[in-house]
């Protein structure tokens, strides 16, 4: 036993207020794991709303478990002590089901520590029937299940809402036969049983495609709350201990209309779905009887038509608003000014592109003049500093669209400073630059990342321009976690020993060579039109030629509109089933 670790979980949970476990005694009983630190779950609104989902029952009860901070994890080892739940200090294997929550891709690195500290096999099939069941939810169990498929039973592929019902009965109902119970749960909607699906790969290793080894789905299809005011999503759980422990969190909106082609959020959280005004309100009211700020959390939460009268509101409650995105074409001047009032010195945006070639590309559906005039007002209302969000590495990207980054921030540095000089503080300019990276069931999930070399080129050259601008500082993403990043979101079910190894500490050549995998393979080349992806296991509703057809246009620089109420372009909406529409 540790007692430093079982105090240290003690004072976390006193200085928790919200949604508490109900106690143990003929319930079932779920572990929720989240595979990062507690600093980092508790501000998650996905982990914090699953958690409320399975405790509002009575035939059930939920405990949490986290990835030791460092300190801790030392103390673990030198210890022996197990991981062990925040709630009761239980240990995993006291549970009916293991369910791990996956929002960021290289977060699976942390899932073999895990493992080693709940004493669990890596694989699932070197678990027993005594062993509880492993599922896995999360963005990216819907994004791409394949590279966890030989190491948890089950993934949730879609919201949380409508699976958790019907998989809670069936596990109610189990009678002890695991292998009856494994096919009783496949044939449930959205849930995905990879044991039950064999994977094949052609003459050249190339991954070919699943065939269903029992009488279930040949794809298992994208499950998601039609009516987001039938269940909210918050921060049902409030601690100081946390990224944004000063603020009360409100998901207000799902999904997104814009249609930016590298963005997997914008298309696996199709259609695009809003709460109402009324819902929110009281949302927002409770909230505020905690937290002075509020957060409103969306993928586009400038588009939501009540966003304004929502920010009005809070702040004439007494509050503080606070937006988890800004859209530049969409910016209201009373929601700058509510941010400005709510005492915010930092906002960001993201032109993503520095030449509008580049943003026709993707599909961005701003230019220069949107972009310029979104900085004047910001600047002109008070703002102190700006953040601006860039992409590198995009397909068929050239050395003067890198060129035009460093343009188009020398413009909007120039006014930033003017508005500075005026007001008598100069505020700082933040260029935030990422490496593209082709995710699944995006149009650009057949483009390839772009080479370490051509990357490094571009970080280079974008370094030695900023050194040269005042007020002015770059950081870039890790282009190793990067890499890293795409590996995961694209490999197929060989990666799973891969991951071991990654967290054993050897790089991802060095693990991927030591299982006979080609990490550029799966990283930057190019796929094939016709050429079947692992992760196509998952019906997610919208139509592959969709897809493909949007992927042309972006290589020919050629833009889409927005998406309109009743656009049934993609498939998702205005169709029968996901089923008769998908290719």
């Amino acid at each position: 036993m540790s007692r430093r670790l079982l105090d240290k979980a003690r004072r976390r949970l006193a200085a928790e207020s919200g949604d508490r476990a109900n106690p143990w005694g003929g319930r079932l009983a779920v572990a929720l794991v989240y595979p990062n630190t507690y600093h980092h779950a508790m501000s998650n609104l996905g982990f914090l709303t699953v958690y409320h989902l399975l405790n509002q029952r009575d035939d059930v009860l939920c405990e949490r478990f986290f990835l030791p901070d460092p300190e801790d994890l030392k103390e673990h080892r030198n210890t022996g002590y197990p991981l062990f739940s925040l709630e009761s200090g239980r240990f995993l294997d006291e549970f009916d089901l293991i369910a791990f929550s996956l929002s960021f891709e290289n977060d699976y690195l942390h899932l073999p520590t895990i493992f080693e500290l709940g004493r669990l096999p890596w694989r699932s099939d070197a678990r027993d029937e005594r062993s509880p069941l492993l599922l896995a939810g999360g963005v990216c169990a819907f994004l791409n299940p394949e590279p966890l498929a030989d190491v948890v039973d089950l993934f949730a592929v879609g919201e949380a809402e409508p699976i958790l019902p019907s998989l809670l009965e069936t596990l109610q109902a189990n009678t002890g036969d695991r292998a009856e119970l494994l096919v009783r749960l496949a044939r449930q909607p959205g849930l995905y049983v990879p044991s039950l699906y064999e994977a094949t790969y052609d003459e050249h290793g190339q991954f070919a495609g699943h065939h269903p080894l029992a009488d279930i789905p040949a794809k298992v299809e994208r499950q998601y709350l039609a009516d987001l005011n039938q269940s909210p999503s918050l921060s049902f759980v409030l601690t100081p201990n946390t990224e944004f422990g000063e603020m009360f969190l409100s998901e207000i909106s799902r999904g997104c209309s814009r249609g930016c082609r590298f963005c997997a959020a914008g298309y696996i959280y199709l259609p695009p779905r809003e709460r109402s005004f009324e819902t929110l309100r009281e949302q927002i009211d409770a909230g505020l009887c905690h937290r002075a700020r509020v957060g409103l959390v969306g993928a586009a939460v400038s588009d939501h038509p009540d966003a304004p009268a929502l920010q009005r509101h809070i702040l004439e409650h007494g509050g503080e608003v606070s937006v988890s995105s800004l859209r530049l074409d969409a910016l209201r001047q009373e929601e700058i000014e509510d941010l400005v009032a709510s005492g915010h010195k930092t906002v960001a945006i993201a032109p993503e592109a520095g030449s509008q070639r580049m943003r026709d590309l993707i599909n961005k559906g701003i230019d220069r003049e949107q972009i310029l005039e979104a900085v004047h007002r910001l600047a002109e209302a008070g703002m102190i500093n700006l953040k601006l969000y860039f992409l590198i590495g995009l397909p068929g990207e050239a050395d003067e669209d890198i060129e035009a980054i460093i343009a188009l921030s020398d413009e909007i540095r120039l006014i930033w400073r003017e508005a500075g000089r005026r007001r008598g503080r100069l505020g700082t300019l933040t260029l935030s630059v990422n490496p593209f990276i082709p995710k699944p069931f995006t149009p650009f999930q057949w483009a390839g990342m772009g080479s370490e070399k051509a990357l490094r080129k571009a970080v280079k050259t974008l370094r030695s321009a900023v050194a040269h601008m005042p007020n002015t500082e770059v950081i870039f993403e890790s282009l190793k976690s990067a890499v890293l990043q795409a590996f995961l979101a694209r490999a197929d079910r060989r990666a799973a020993e891969v991951i071991r190894l990654l967290a054993q500490g050897k790089n991802l050549k060095a693990a991927c060579r030591e299982q006979g995998l080609d990490p550029d393979a799966v990283v930057i080349r190019e796929r094939d039109p016709h050429e079947v992806f692992p992760w196509e296991i998952i019906d997610n509703r919208v139509r592959r030629e969709y897809l493909l057809q949007e992927y042309r246009r972006a290589l020919q620089c050629d833009p889409t509109p927005r998406r309109a109420p009743g656009c049934v372009r993609c498939g998702v909406c205005g169709q029968p089933t996901a089923t008769a529409t998908h290719s």
